[in-house]
């Protein structure tokens, strides 16, 4: 996978928005992540260096944040960022056959991104809209009461 990754100044520039958005306390670390992971695609360790000495929060503490929520990655991810709800109620009415149908027309497995940096492909647990599904959410988009033939044609509004 080809990934261009953020120099120090553009880490730098990041942290400094999203602290002086939100304030350099410990209260707001997630704001700060995300903000910090949206605007990088994700948090390289210079970010949670940077982070670390402006909050005076330990790394690990901020580590342990940062792999905890299935919104902030700690390695790069992909232009398109798809996210497959596996809860109960998705898997009920046809999840398995919608992550199937995910997997082979991505050619991925769960938390792999596409070698030309396109896509990454992760699950989470609920995406709090049980009533439609299965469901995907690409970026920001969200798609309810999804059959494994409607994948080509989400991911071709993408392209």
């Amino acid at each position: 996978m080809t990934v261009l990754l953020p120099d120090q100044e553009t880490v730098v520039a990041a942290v400094k928005k999203a602290v002086d958005s939100h304030g350099a306390v410990v209260e707001e670390l997630i704001p700060i992540l995300n903000d910090v992971n949206r605007d990088l695609g994700y948090l390289p360790a210079a970010a949670l260096n940077e982070i670390s000495h402006l909050l005076h929060v330990p790394k690990s503490q901020l580590f342990s944040v940062a792999s905890f929520y299935r919104m902030l990655s700690t390695k790069p991810r992909g232009r398109h960022v798809i996210q497959f709800c596996e809860s109960a109620p998705c898997h009920v009415v046809g999840g398995r056959e919608v992550w199937e149908a995910l997997m082979d027309a991505l050619q991925l497995n769960e938390d792999d991104t596409s070698e030309d940096g396109k896509w990454t492909l992760v699950t989470v647990s609920c995406l709090g809209v049980c009533s439609v599904g299965p469901v995907v959410v690409v970026d920001d988009d969200i798609y309810g009461n999804v059959k494994p033939g409607d994948i080509p044609g989400i991911l071709a509004r993408y392209n």
